[in-house]
């Protein structure tokens, strides 16, 4: 029916409106919008739809390599993965014994889920939103308050002591160790918090692929 915007939301959203099982009448649900939707497209659910742009089926049904977004993370959560703008994850395998799926996020981890979850054919619309800079505290600031009160953010070092570890002195600078155990009270717990290490990532980086 429509694609509208939600506030506080990167991706735009698609009003599509289904016909009831049960009564003589239509029924409106709110889907995240994958690139390539127009209005009046027709949009099918379920494990006979095709794999067309914006239908949603079990990623059990879809061939190997298929791009897919707000993937379940289990049968009948609605999506839960691959749910931001420009974002997609791809069906690698599937194992008809276990009825599971390989799938690789948008973080690049590969997970193993249920082929009965259900997926939405395609990458979410509203891609290459965070390639445009700010430039402005104003945009900034309009952008948070449609979000959560994190902006704008004060440095700890830049306080007094009274309102933070790392706060007071005649230069700003934190004065002792960033790290912090991981029982520390609750108004000590700042910095790198349980950190394993510190410092640069050197040499190469190897990814574990992570089974669940």
């Amino acid at each position: 029916q429509d694609i509208i915007h939600d506030p506080g939301r990167g991706a735009p959203l698609a009003k599509i409106a289904f016909r009831d099982p049960y009564r003589f009448k239509k029924r409106t649900e709110l889907f995240i919008a994958a690139e390539g939707i127009h209005t009046g497209q027709f949009v099918y659910c379920g494990k006979k739809a095709q794999l067309n742009i914006g239908n949603v089926l079990p990623v059990g049904t879809m061939p190997e390599g298929t791009i897919v977004c707000c993937l379940e993370e289990k049968p009948g959560d609605r999506g839960k993965l691959a749910r931001a703008s420009g974002n997609y994850a791809t069906v690698i395998s599937h194992n008809p014994e276990t009825k599971k799926t390989r799938v690789k996020l948008p973080s690049g981890s590969k997970k193993v889920i249920s082929s009965a979850n259900r997926a939405i054919v395609g990458i979410v619309a509203g891609g290459g939103r965070i390639d445009k800079p700010i430039l402005k505290a104003g945009r900034a600031y309009h952008k948070y308050k449609a979000k959560r009160n994190c902006w704008p953010r004060v440095r700890g070092v830049a306080m007094n002591p009274v309102e933070h570890p790392f706060g007071g002195g005649n230069h700003q600078h934190i004065g002792k160790p960033s790290t912090i155990r991981r029982d520390a009270p609750a108004g000590r717990k700042v910095g790198l918090i349980a950190a394993r290490r510190t410092g640069r990532l050197r040499g190469t980086k190897t990814v574990q692929e992570k089974e669940n």
